[in-house]
């Protein structure tokens, strides 16, 4: 096991950056194994933005898909599913609607996180050429912190980035996480400094120490020019089988791990959206059997969450506002610049 989703068996993982001196965005593919994943999704952030979620819907036609695209730049980075279902297509992966091989339409699921300009280039953003990089690099070594979708988030002032948790069930079902945090809410209860996802497991930072960080965070909150439009993304996959009902359920209660590693959560700014996964078969869980699926779930994406924070580094924008199109830019700092290690 290397705690990460793709000790999910035949999931894969690739990210890809947008080139750029002043870009700060990026695209994260999970690819699902031949013949694809069962799928579901849970949106409950007041902002989203997203693609083919409604296929997704256990009463639509679509059963399987072949890969989730979680990408930054907003609205305008959905384009990088384009990409996605390109490379899918060509090797005859997807929705099968003739009888030859390449009669096929990729269903690829996708959301989107704001992070526009700040890099200091307004329009650096994800289009369907780095979709395409991204599934082209997938493989089971997951990276974290400052890559794919996570390379320009931020969380509470913090930087975000991409974390992944994974557990094997007493069952022997494996269940994994990959999240990429990018929040309105803090990842930091601002009395203690504690970060909320390590649960039983705090450690409370020096009272100077937590109020030096909190005064950076302050700043880098203030320098960056623009509402906090957010959106913290997160895919869980499991080997179980499980029907699109049973995966909708999955997707619902992975929010619960938002919740706890993310205060406040689901605001009107953020788009938080959670995916489900299950590329098992046979026969479908017990509902007993489902309740441990769903529990780690949750429990996955917390410590997901936490993991992303501590892998990110910090990062400084070009800060550039103008006519030419360039965006806020800004500096946002990690918690290790603030704690230490």
């Amino acid at each position: 096991m290397t705690d990460s989703i793709t000790d999910v068996p035949g999931i894969l993982v690739g990210h890809a950056r947008v080139p750029g001196e002043r870009a700060l965005s990026g695209t994260t593919v999970v690819l699902a194994p031949a013949p694809g994943a069962v799928a579901a999704v849970d949106v409950r952030g007041g902002g989203p933005g997203t693609r083919e979620t409604d296929a997704l819907d256990p009463r639509n036609v679509v059963e399987r898909i072949d890969a989730v695209v979680l990408t930054g730049g907003s609205a305008y980075g959905l384009d990088a599913a384009g990409g996605v279902v390109a490379w899918l297509e060509e090797r005859g992966r997807g929705v099968r609607v003739g009888p030859e091989p390449e009669q096929v339409v990729p269903v690829v699921p996708a959301a989107c996180l704001f992070d526009l300009g700040r890099g200091g280039d307004w329009r650096a953003r994800p289009d369907a050429a780095t979709g395409r990089a991204a599934v082209a690099a997938a493989t089971a070594e997951v990276e974290q912190g400052n890559v794919g979708a996570g390379t320009g988030a931020v969380v509470g002032g913090l930087k975000g980035g991409v974390g992944t948790a994974s557990t094997q069930l007493a069952s022997g079902v494996t269940v994994g996480a990959l999240v990429v945090v990018n929040a309105v809410g803090s990842v930091l209860d601002p009395v203690t400094g504690a970060l909320y996802g390590l649960e039983g497991r705090l450690t409370y930072p020096e009272p100077a120490v937590h109020e030096a960080a909190l005064k950076r965070i302050a700043e880098s909150r203030a320098a960056m020019g623009l509402p906090p439009l957010n959106t913290t993304l997160a895919v869980v996959a499991t080997d179980a089988p499980l029907t699109k009902a049973q995966a909708q359920k999955l997707a619902g209660t992975s929010h619960d791990g938002m919740a706890r590693a993310i205060r406040p959560v689901h605001l009107l700014h953020d788009g938080d959206t959670v995916f489900a996964l299950a590329t098992g078969s046979g026969e479908p869980l017990s509902p007993l059997g489902l309740n441990d699926v769903l529990a780690a779930g949750a429990d996955l994406v917390a410590r997901a969450i936490t993991k992303a924070v501590l892998a990110a580094e910090g990062v400084t924008g070009a800060g550039v506002t103008g006519v030419s199109g360039t965006g806020a830019g800004g500096t946002f700092p990690s918690y290790h610049d603030l704690y230490g290690s």
